[in-house]
């Protein structure tokens, strides 16, 4: 498994107690395969993402990406290893206004070094897995919402990360362009066995997933393979 979530807890300070926002939480999800988390806001998906970025340490359980257990790694290593092994797509692409398409990918992948050529080359492959080839030197104003969001997950994948994060990449597109970004997502993660992990609202292309987990009150539960092609042909965008 790519990436392991094994009985991970979480909590916040509440007041005088603790709000409990993952509640021994376990997910494996393997090399080139998307498992899509739905659920009610608040239910504790951001958290997971979060935990799973090892960008919050849980308070129990363990995170292993690509084989590598992240417990007990320092701020510094996990950073390193987010760096070079996890991919995380925002649910606003922010991009850099002054950047060109390429030069968003390329600024990225400069934190890691390596050649600057070799830096364009990669970019310029990775725009023309998104259907963006001829965009590579147009800025953000100058591209549709659906285009800024290609771009988005173009620069999550530039330094071919073992693992993909996606948070709503969908919520600021409509039906089409939202199917569009989905069916890229799925495509990516097949060509580059990429373990992906996609919190959505949208019931609509469940189908498209090849697992489906719910979220609650932040307990993990995997839907039946039925439920989700169910949800994907009757259910709308929302």
């Amino acid at each position: 498994m790519t990436l392991l979530v094994h009985d991970v807890t979480l909590t916040y300070p509440d007041g005088d107690g603790r709000l409990t926002a993952l509640d021994a939480v376990g997910l494996e999800v393997p090399a080139g395969t998307l498992t899509a988390v739905i659920g009610p806001s608040g239910s504790g998906k951001s958290s997971l993402l979060a935990v799973a970025a090892t960008l919050v340490t849980p308070d129990a359980g363990r995170v292993v990406v690509a084989g590598q257990d992240t417990s007990g790694l320092g701020a510094a290593e996990k950073s390193a290893l987010r760096r070079e092994k996890i991919g995380i797509v925002f649910q606003q692409p922010n991009l850099l206004a002054s950047l060109t398409a390429a030069e968003q990918l390329q600024v990225m992948a400069h934190l890691s070094g390596g050649p600057a050529k070799a830096l364009r080359r990669r970019a310029l492959e990775l725009l023309d897995a998104v259907g963006l080839a001829d965009k590579a030197d147009k800025r953000p104003h100058q591209l549709s919402g659906g285009q800024r969001q290609r771009i988005n997950i173009a620069r999550a994948l530039m330094n071919e990360p073992a693992v993909l994060l996606v948070d709503e990449p969908t919520s600021a597109l409509d039906h089409e362009r939202g199917a569009a970004v989905l069916d890229l997502l799925v495509t990516l993660t097949r060509e580059r066995s990429t373990a992906t992990v996609l919190v959505t609202h949208d019931h609509a292309h469940l189908n498209r997933m090849d697992r489906t987990a719910t979220m609650a009150d932040g307990r993990l539960t995997e839907a039946p393979a039925a439920v989700v092609q169910g949800a994907g042909r009757t259910e709308g965008a929302g």
